[in-house]
């Protein structure tokens, strides 16, 4: 019993030997299976070591009633038809196919070797004997008898003797279906152009095996070159793909219709429901249901065909009619992935217009609140005047100065509340630059502040109430910073130009590095009262076509300037509003 296990385990447990048997009782069977005893013999001895060869059912596997039956038949038929050469020569077709469809799938060499020796031994068999035969040419090939009869069947006793060691623990028995259907149909083309050219031509065998290969040889190197040709045109493998992408549907109508749902439905879920929809109208689509989240819909019948595809955070349950192919699951399983990708960009399209109005809003309510800062820093300022007045003698002067300072902090804050009730319409109050200058002199004549303007006004129209907020957001930063910092200077100077040009100096400490150098380009904490107020400030200027900016930051001078891009950018911006 030990050596019988012994033997089962060496040889009927090895694919390749088993294989190499395989090769050689067939050899038998054409070379010494003349008589009838020996032929039936011969025949069943082949079918058994190939049916525990083959790769299509494994060999632990329970046969039901009906493969058994099958085989049986199989089996009888073999006997009946094994004497017709055409059926040996596309029985071996049969079997070189198999072989070298795993070669070409194969990875390793002493995985490949044994299927190479295998092939080589049935290409030149069926070129060697059976084709000659067939063609009546067996008088070409006499001096090759004795090869055939001797030499052949070492090919075969090799691959029984070949060490098992270096060979992977688990072979694969799973064939190419493509490799092989492929390598079939090259070799039946072989067998029948043979055929074919011999009866006609009527030439040597030799000459005609050489002009069938080599013909065959040019063909292949002309579909090999056809397949991926280049720059001149798409060539073979484009058209496949196309085809290969069109099972049940044209793709390229498939795009086009969900990218038309994308761009007409305004909502992701609506996108969604048109996109099923389009699904469901396929001939092979009984119904589907689908979940994204913790939304789940359904859409038709169902049916005992399902599939399930997962894409994303989508997931989706398809009833066909009838079952799917390899290739058709692959196949809707590209389509659900296309369309979880519109539907993912339509969900970020959602989050990108949410995102927008948030910034929007927060970007109007931060000018507001830059706006409302402004004026109660005013009138804080009035306040600390009225309780610092001691003298009677100024009560005339504090009076003029708070009636001159309320109805222009009213207007402001008038304006403000109008844009906050309705963001986008805003208020446009256009004074000359002369009127502007000298109204602005009087406001903050009672600060410590030195004022400088030329000769020669610009005779640009300028916004006040831009010009208000920003002007009045660089003085109170100067004059936060005079009391923290003793003996500093302000300076507000009109500069000298065909169109606006303020700049506001003083003569404190520089601002840091860190933060002149993020200034007017996104929120800033510092302790000075710079950053915020600067940075919308400076959004605010941009908008009615000014512009804020730091000239100088050194100690001793800081200096920012607020100037007018351009006339006609300004006046453009001015009438066209925010």
């Amino acid at each position: 019993m030990q050596s019988l296990y012994k033997l089962y385990r060496t040889v009927l447990d090895d694919s390749d030997r088993l294989m190499a048997l395989t090769i050689l009782s067939l050899h038998a069977l054409l070379i010494w299976g003349d008589t009838r005893a020996f032929f039936s013999a011969l025949l069943l001895c082949h079918y058994g070591f190939f049916l525990l060869w083959q790769p299509i059912l494994r060999q632990n596997k329970n046969l039901s009633w009906q493969q058994a039956l099958i085989i049986v038949v199989l089996a009888c038929g073999a006997i009946q038809l094994f004497t017709d050469l055409w059926f040996i020569a596309f029985w071996i077709a049969g079997l070189f196919s198999l072989i070298s469809g795993r070669v070409l799938s194969s990875e390793a060499r002493q995985v490949r070797l044994p299927k190479i020796l295998a092939a080589s031994y049935l290409l030149s068999i069926l070129l060697m004997w059976v084709v000659p035969k067939l063609i009546n040419a067996s008088d070409d090939l006499t001096a090759a008898e004795f090869l055939l009869n001797y030499f052949l069947p070492t090919l075969p006793l090799t691959i029984l003797f070949l060490s098992a060691k270096n060979r992977p623990a688990t072979q694969t028995r799973n064939i190419d279906f493509f490799y092989t259907l492929l390598i079939f149909l090259l070799t039946s083309i072989i067998i029948l152009g043979s055929f074919a050219i011999g009866v006609i031509w009527k030439i040597h065998y030799l000459n005609l095996l050489v002009f069938v290969i080599f013909g065959l040889a040019a063909t292949l190197v002309t579909l090999s070159w056809l397949w991926n040709p280049g720059k001149m045109f798409s060539g073979l493998e484009l058209l496949m793909s196309r085809y290969l992408l069109s099972i049940g549907l044209p793709f390229e109508q498939w795009i086009k219709n969900i990218a038309i749902h994308a761009e007409n439905e305004t909502t992701s879920d609506g996108f969604l429901i048109a996109a099923m929809h389009e699904l469901a109208s396929l001939n092979w689509v009984s119904g589907l249901s689908w979940q994204y989240d913790d939304i789940k819909q359904q859409l038709g019948e169902t049916s005992e065909y399902v599939s399930t595809y997962n894409s994303h955070q989508l997931k989706l349950t398809l009833y066909s009619h009838w079952l799917f192919t390899p290739a058709m699951y692959m196949h809707v399983q590209l389509l659900t992935q296309i369309l979880a990708e519109f539907y993912e960009a339509k969900c970020r399209e959602e989050t990108i217009s949410k995102n927008t109005y948030m910034q929007t809003l927060y970007e109007t309510g931060s000018r507001l609140t830059h706006d409302i800062k402004n004026i109660l820093q005013s009138l804080g300022t009035l306040s600390a005047a009225v309780e610092q007045n001691d003298d009677t003698q100024n009560d005339a002067k504090l009076i003029e100065l708070i009636k001159a300072q309320l109805p222009r902090l009213s207007r402001r804050l008038a304006n403000t509340l109008t844009k906050l009730e309705l963001p986008s319409v805003e208020k446009r109050n256009q004074e000359k630059v002369s009127v502007w200058w000298t109204n602005f002199r009087q406001n903050n004549a009672h600060h410590q502040i030195e004022f400088e303007a030329p000769a020669k006004f610009p005779k640009t129209d300028i916004d006040t109430e831009v010009l208000d907020s920003v002007v009045d957001n660089l003085l109170q930063n100067a004059l936060i910073k005079a009391k923290r910092e003793h003996n500093i200077k302000i300076n507000v100077a009109l500069m000298p130009s065909r169109h606006f040009c303020l700049e506001v100096t003083d003569t404190g400490s520089a601002i840091p590095p860190k933060i002149a150098n993020k200034l007017f380009k996104s929120n800033i904490s510092s302790q000075n009262g710079l950053g915020v107020g600067l940075y919308h400030a400076a959004q605010q200027a941009k908008l009615a076509g000014y512009e804020l900016s730091l000239t100088d930051n050194e100690d001793g001078e800081v200096r920012f300037r607020l100037e007018m891009v351009s006339v006609q950018t300004g006046l453009a911006k001015l009438s066209g509003g925010l």
